[in-house]
């Protein structure tokens, strides 16, 4: 499994996500933010509050988390589509 290396909260609730070998892009999460774990997230600033857990998720104080897997496939797709 890959991790997060780095994440960076953008503008219209996106975050900028760069993984361990190298895959990278932006995640558009403006339409997501629902339910009771990510609806705090539609704070613009809790939602800057983001960060990366011990197993290289992403992650918000409240415990609301993405899995990297999942990340990692659908920029990995980007990518692959770009090339």
């Amino acid at each position: 499994m890959h991790k997060i290396v780095k994440v960076e909260a953008l503008d219209g609730y996106r975050l900028s996500i760069v993984f361990d070998d190298g895959v990278a892009g932006v995640v558009d999460l403006s339409g997501r933010l629902f339910g009771p774990m990510f609806e705090p997230l539609s704070d613009v600033a809790y939602f800057r509050q983001v960060s990366i857990d011990e197993f290289g998720a992403i992650c918000w104080p409240n415990g609301a988390d993405l899995a990297p897997d999942a990340l990692h496939a659908r920029l990995q797709n980007r990518t692959a589509a770009v090339a």
